[in-house]
């Protein structure tokens, strides 16, 4: 049994909630290769993840919707927790959203020794959505905002401020928020 593998394709043209990707950039198409090629050959975790979109992306999808919210974002689901419920990171940051213990109560979750919010979907995915929203008008731009998640808004605001810029593509930020939006986009 012979195995063939193959590089992805690259897209033509390629939005993150709406807003174009600046794919005539070499940098650009370059980050966004790099992630294809991580992503497209992780069998075991991709099929688990599709497993998981049939039953958590219709409630993901609604809320969204309901929230204001571009559909987009449910990668930046993905790209926290591959959409595991019982996802943990090292620092603390929990479930689906990977919120942290001291963040999610700034979104309106509940969090102490007795409830977890963090760990309903529902309540979880308003709550990410009150956060894209606020950092949407703090950045002005949905892919500022999905890139803020990860660095958070005060550490995104740093790197406007210290380059001048606003503009995620045109900026240099620490290697996991650089790829963070290009690992969401390969997911979509």
């Amino acid at each position: 049994f012979q195995y063939k593998w193959f590089t992805p394709a690259l897209p033509s043209s390629l939005d993150f909630s709406g807003e174009p990707v600046p794919l005539d950039r070499w940098d650009v198409r370059e980050k966004l290769d790099r992630e294809l090629l991580v992503n497209s050959y992780l069998h075991g975790s991709q099929l688990l993840t599709l497993k998981l979109a049939g039953r958590y992306f219709p409630i993901i999808e609604e809320r969204l919707k309901a929230n204001g919210v571009p559909d987009d974002f449910k990668y930046v689901c993905i790209a926290e927790s591959s959409l595991q419920q019982n996802a943990l990171s090292a620092v603390g940051a929990a479930s689906f959203w990977q919120f942290m213990k001291e963040t999610g109560p700034r979104y309106g979750l509940e969090i102490n020794d007795e409830v977890d919010e963090r760990f309903n979907v529902v309540k979880a995915t308003d709550a990410a959505c009150r956060y894209f929203k606020d950092a949407h008008d703090k950045f002005g731009t949905w892919t500022g905002a999905a890139a803020s998640y990860n660095c958070g808004q005060a550490g995104y605001q740093n790197q406007c401020d210290f380059q001048e810029c606003k503009v995620y593509y045109d900026m240099i930020f620490p290697d996991e928020t650089n790829r963070y939006v290009f690992r969401i986009l390969a997911l979509k």
